[in-house]
């Protein structure tokens, strides 16, 4: 053995150390146990791409009604290096009412969220540490706000591996153009290749090149593909310090097992009519997120551990009201179907629904812009159903102008810690060997949030 496969080694031996015990097995992405007992088994992501404002969802500021056109001077404390110019404060163009029995406060303009509103955990204090959206993106994904570090579904899926291994256990639904930032949002970054996100294109054929040629037939697929993995793996045993490699030999084996289970879990054709109605499929605006949050469950029912839906545009500098207000008509009912249709299923509860943007709005217009909102890092609208998250509470609190969370106010890190704790896996425990030391999602260690668990 040279001295480079000797280091190379060494960094996997103390990389699968830090693995939960138990989690020898046949396969990167076979079950593993988690080091506590899990209220989620699985997690659904949706991402609104772009920063949704607040104070216009779930967060309403009777004050700014009041302060509507006066001028609007930040605390310097709180000041961004992106705020020029006079600023004035800005009304929401939206009005609210009270939901459910628990009286969660949503934007009239949510006609449909209000059904489920007791199944949701409405969180106020979550705050991040950028205003720029390609490293807000970052942090909320990746826990870092620069490109490389894997996402929380990679860390995740290294964690607990996957429930189907026909399927990739963690699983990307874009839309048509990626958020910004890119696909590092869920690369696999120092962790095994195994473990990055795999897009679904959201028109056309989901994974390019799925099936193979009319001309190829299972049975000569199959041969190539053996002498293929006979040839990789003789190279891999003199460099078995090639990762990818061995990534790859896994990944050609699953992209084959795939070919019998993505095209019939992709055509929704076979959902019945009430289910696709449900999640407004069909039906103007809501179809393209309505499909991709119904693929979602189909994912998590057939065993993927971790699924991330994107919705883009929510960025409003002006119009806000337009924005705002088309965007929401195309989220509402596919969020209200695919919660009510985990619950009937019986999987809400083991299930683990995580509604965020990259970071919040301002409670003004933003230099000189009219009727829209700048970046705010101090505030933003997140919410959580079911994964033993205390549903039918509003959690933490924004200052009266919707301008900074005062309380239960927490950094993202402490959200993700919370949120592998459900998952059954210790942040300080879920690390692996890269650049000389033990790494985590938290970066340097997180606290769990105890006020938005049952």
């Amino acid at each position: 053995m040279n001295r480079r496969s000797f280091l190379s080694g060494m960094a996997t031996a103390a990389g699968a150390m830090a693995l939960p015990q138990n989690s020898i097995q046949a396969g990167p992405l076979s079950p593993k146990k988690g080091h506590l007992p899990a209220k989620a088994k699985r997690c659904i992501m949706l991402f609104m791409e772009g920063g949704p404002s607040h104070m216009d969802t779930f967060d309403p500021k009777p004050a700014l009604d009041k302060l509507d056109g006066k001028e609007f001077v930040r605390d310097s404390k709180f000041k961004s290096a992106m705020e020029s110019g006079k600023r004035k404060y800005f009304k929401s163009p939206f009005t609210f009412s009270q939901r459910g029995e628990s009286g969660a406060w949503m934007a009239d303009n949510f006609k449909e969220l209000g059904k489920v509103a007791d199944d949701i955990c409405f969180y106020r204090g979550a705050m991040v540490d950028s205003v720029n959206h390609p490293s807000a993106c970052y942090q909320m994904n990746t826990g870092n706000q620069f490109i490389g570090d894997p996402g929380i579904g990679a860390w995740i899926t290294y964690g607990l591996g996957s429930e189907n291994q026909d399927l990739p256990g963690h699983v990307v639904l874009p839309e048509l153009n990626y958020p910004q930032g890119g696909s590092a949002n869920w690369s696999n970054g120092y962790l095994p290749a195994y473990f990055q996100g795999t897009p679904m294109r959201p028109v056309g054929s989901p994974l390019l090149d799925i099936m193979p040629p009319k001309y190829v037939d299972k049975n000569t697929q199959k041969t190539n593909l053996d002498l293929l993995t006979q040839l990789n793996q003789k190279h891999y045993e003199k460099h078995s310090y090639h990762g990818d490699l061995k990534a790859r030999m896994e990944a050609n084996q699953l992209a084959y097992r795939m070919q019998g289970t993505i095209p019939q879990l992709v055509n929704l054709n076979n959902e019945k009519q009430h289910v696709k109605d449900m999640y407004g499929i069909g039906q103007d605006g809501s179809d393209a997120f309505g499909r991709r949050c119904l693929l979602a469950r189909r994912l998590i029912e057939k065993g993927v551990r971790f699924v991330q839906v994107y919705s883009s545009g929510w960025d409003s500098h002006d119009s806000l009201a337009r924005a705002h207000g088309a965007l929401i008509s195309t989220v509402d009912k596919p969020i209200t179907g695919l919660l009510q249709d985990l619950k009937q299923r019986g999987l809400l509860e083991d299930t683990l629904v995580w509604f965020c943007g990259e970071f919040g709005r301002s409670p003004d217009n933003g230099s000189n812009r009219g009727g829209g909102r700048d970046h705010n890092k101090f505030a933003m609208p997140m919410f959580f159903a079911g994964g033993g998250f205390k549903a039918g509470h509003t959690i933490g609190q924004t200052d009266e102008i919707g301008d900074k969370a005062v309380e239960v106010a927490r950094p993202i890190r402490d959200v993700h810690k919370t949120i592998l704790h459900q998952m059954g896996l210790d942040d300080n425990r879920l690390t692996f060997f890269h650049g000389g030391r033990n790494k985590q999602l938290s970066q340097t260690g997180a606290d769990i949030i105890p006020e938005l668990l049952a």
